[in-house]
C-alpha cells in the first residue's frame, strides 16, 4: 500500500522560511517524478515544483515561487523536500506532495493530472 505523508507546515511571518518534507512508502521512490502542489483558500490548485529522475535530476518551478523555493529529494530516505524562503502571505495554502509513475516531469506537470499518489497535505500559513 502506497502512503505519501507531508510534514513541516506551520505558521511563519512574512519573510520567513519553512522546509516541507514528504515521505513516500510502498513504491520505488527513486523511479518516480515527485511534485509539490498547493491550494490556497478560494483558489485553484497550483503546481509549485516538480523534480524528475530518469537518470538526470531536473527541476521545474511555478512562476510565483521561482527564486524563492527549492525542491530536492533524498532517494535513500524516500523523502522529498521543499525549502521555502522569503515567504509571503500569498503563499498561504495547503501544500500537497504527489508522485508520478513516470520518472520525468512532463510539460503539463503543473496540471496535476499525471500523478498517481497524493498526500493529505500540510498547512502553511504566512502572516503579514
Amino acid at each position: 500500500q502506497v502512503q505519501v505523508v507531508e510534514s513541516g507546515g506551520g505558521l511563519v511571518q512574512a519573510g520567513g522560511s519553512l522546509r516541507l518534507s514528504c515521505t513516500a512508502s510502498g513504491l520505488t521512490f527513486d523511479r518516480y517524478a515527485m511534485a509539490w502542489f498547493r491550494q490556497g483558500p478560494g483558489k485553484e490548485r497550483e503546481g509549485v515544483s516538480c523534480i524528475s529522475w530518469r537518470g538526470i535530476i531536473s527541476t521545474y518551478y511555478g512562476d510565483s515561487v521561482k527564486g524563492r523555493f527549492t525542491i530536492s529529494r533524498d532517494d535513500a530516505k524516500n523523502t522529498l523536500y521543499l525549502q521555502m524562503n522569503s515567504l509571503q502571505p500569498e503563499d498561504t495554502a495547503m501544500y500537497y506532495c504527489a508522485a508520478d509513475t513516470d520518472g520525468y516531469c512532463s510539460r503539463s506537470w503543473a496540471s496535476g493530472r499525471e500523478y498517481s499518489y497524493w498526500g493529505q497535505g500540510t498547512q502553511v500559513t504566512v502572516s503579514s
